[in-house]
């Protein structure tokens, strides 16, 4: 099978409300680098490909046709406080502070600016699995 660099055999796909908006809340929260986008002839973003460290996900406009989405992300940080912390003050809502897993993980929660569910978390376990 064959994908892009990169990209996984499931890609997540968002479609937002300002688009442009979204992609820097996601550098500026969670340290995203945008790889590439393409525009509509209104300059709205026809789609955008946004990486996170080992994943790649992809990002539209909404509209009447595509409506916002709304998803659960798990994001694995090196500082799941900071991480949380920086998000939030970039505008994001903190619905779940930080704080040590029974499975292992450190791991906060916020909801971004299109209303997506982000749980940050920081490995601390050497278990793979919990």
């Amino acid at each position: 099978m064959h994908m892009p660099p990169g990209f996984a055999i499931v890609t997540p796909y968002i479609f937002a409300v300002n688009t442009d908006d979204y992609v820097r809340f996601l550098n500026a929260a969670f340290g995203a680098v945008e790889l590439g986008r393409s525009v509509m002839p209104d300059g709205r973003i026809a789609n955008c490909q946004v990486r996170f460290d080992t994943a790649t996900i992809m990002i539209s406009e909404a509209s009447a046709a595509f409506p916002p989405s709304q998803a659960a992300f798990y994001l694995y940080v090196a500082d799941a406080d900071e991480a949380v912390a920086r998000a939030i003050a970039v505008g994001a809502e903190k619905i779940m502070d930080v704080e040590d897993m029974p499975y292992g993980d450190r791991q906060g929660g916020v909801h971004d600016p299109s209303g997506n569910i982000w749980w940050v978390s920081q490995r601390k376990s050497t278990d793979p699995y919990f």
